[in-house]
C-alpha cells in the first residue's frame, strides 16, 4: 500500500488553510499545520476537522516553532499561507507585517531546506505585489511596484522564493501563486466583502445587538449604514476553494515556477455592494456611504489576473461566478446574523 502524502500547511486555521485543509484530507493526503496559540484556544475555521489533522502551534517569527514541526512531521509539500493579511491594516503595523509576512515566510523556506529538503514548497503570493499596474491585465511578466506594507512584505517573501529556487548549491523546489482577491462565508470580517455581506445580513435581519465589528472596531452597522472607502476600487474576485485547488496543482508540476491565479473579470466595490443588497431585494444606495477613514494611504489597482499560463499548464480555471459567489456569502451571513 502507498504511503500517503504529507502535506503541512502554515495559518492552516485561516480562509484558504481550512479549504486546502479539507482538499487534501479528500485526497488521502496526511495533513499538518502551525496557528498561533490564542489566549481562548479558539480553532476556527478548523474547528470541524480538528481530529482529522494534526496542529502544532508556533509563530513564523519563532522560527524554532517551525523548525519543531517540520522535524515531527517530515511533510512532502509544505504551503506557506501564514500572513498578516490585510494591507488596509498594514499601514498600523508596518513592522508586524514586514517580519511576519515577509521575513517569516523566509523563515519557512530555510527551515525547510535544512530539514526537508527535498520538500515542495508553495508561497502563497499576491496581486497586491503589482500595485498601480502599468498594464492591464497583469500576468507572471508584469512588472511588480507593491503600495502598502503588506504587498512589500509578500514582494520579499516571493523574490526570496525564487532565489532559493535558483541557488545552484541547493535548489529548492518553491513555486509562488500569485493569487487576486479570492473570497468565501470564512473570510475574516475585515476583509471589505465579509463586511458588505455581514452588513447586508444584519440589516436585512434587523439586527441590532452583537453586531460584529469592521476594520477599526467600530459596528458595521451603525445607524442603519455601512461605512466604505472607494466604491470605484476594482478588483478580480474569485472563490477560495476554486484556489486552493489551484495551490494543490502547482505542486504537482515537475517544475517549480510562478502562476498567476485569477478569474480574468474586474468588478468595483458598487459592483460587490449592489449584487449583495440585490440578494436580499434591497436597494444599495439607501444603506451606504462613503467614510474617507476606511480609504488606505495609498491606493491600488485596478487588479485583473490573466491566468491562461495557468490554464495551459495546471488546467485550471475558476469555477464560480461572481454573482454565484457574493449570493453565497450573503446567503452564509443571514443565518449567521439571523
Amino acid at each position: 500500500m502507498a504511503k500517503s502524502k504529507r502535506a503541512f500547511i502554515t495559518g492552516i486555521s485561516g480562509q484558504d488553510g481550512s479549504y486546502l485543509s479539507e482538499l487534501l484530507l479528500n485526497k488521502g493526503y496526511e495533513v499538518g499545520g502551525l496557528i498561533r496559540r490564542n489566549a481562548i484556544g479558539e480553532l476556527g475555521n478548523i474547528e470541524h476537522i480538528k481530529d482529522d489533522i494534526k496542529i502544532y502551534f508556533g509563530d513564523l517569527q519563532s522560527p524554532e516553532s517551525i523548525a519543531l514541526a517540520l522535524l515531527d512531521f517530515k511533510p512532502d509539500e509544505i504551503y506557506n499561507l501564514a500572513s498578516l493579511s490585510s494591507p488596509f491594516a498594514s499601514f498600523s503595523d508596518k513592522f508586524a507585517s514586514i517580519m511576519i509576512t515577509g521575513v517569516g515566510a523566509l523563515h519557512v523556506f530555510e527551515r525547510a531546506k535544512q530539514i526537508v529538503p527535498e520538500a515542495k514548497v508553495y508561497q502563497a503570493s499576491t496581486s497586491e505585489m503589482f500595485g498601480v499596474p502599468k498594464q492591464v491585465p497583469q500576468n507572471e511578466a508584469t512588472p511588480f511596484s507593491p503600495a502598502n506594507p503588506y504587498a512589500a512584505a509578500k514582494e520579499f517573501a516571493h523574490r526570496m522564493a525564487v532565489i532559493g529556487r535558483l541557488d545552484r548549491k541547493q535548489p529548492q523546489f518553491i513555486s509562488c501563486g500569485i493569487l487576486f482577491n479570492h473570497e468565501s462565508p470564512r473570510r475574516g470580517l475585515n476583509f471589505v466583502t465579509r463586511k458588505i455581506t455581514a452588513g447586508v445580513a444584519c440589516i436585512k435581519n434587523n439586527k441590532k445587538e452583537g453586531i460584529p465589528l469592521n476594520e477599526i472596531g467600530e459596528p458595521i452597522v451603525q445607524n442603519g449604514k455601512i461605512k466604505l472607502g472607494d466604491l470605484n476600487a476594482e478588483r478580480d474576485w474569485g472563490y477560495s476553494p476554486d484556489y486552493v485547488e489551484a495551490m494543490w496543482k502547482i505542486l504537482q508540476q515537475r517544475q517549480a515556477n510562478d502562476f498567476v491565479i485569477a478569474t480574468g473579470e474586474i468588478h468595483t466595490v458598487e459592483d460587490f455592494v449592489r449584487e449583495a443588497f440585490a440578494t436580499v431585494g434591497l436597494d444599495w444606495k439607501e444603506y451606504v456611504v462613503t467614510d474617507s477613514n476606511f480609504v488606505p494611504p495609498v491606493q491600488t489597482g485596478p487588479l485583473q489576473g490573466d491566468a491562461s499560463y495557468a490554464k495551459k499548464v495546471l488546467d485550471w480555471e475558476p469555477k464560480t461566478k461572481f454573482k454565484d459567489l457574493v449570493k453565497i456569502m450573503v446567503h452564509y451571513d443571514l443565518a449567521k446574523f439571523s
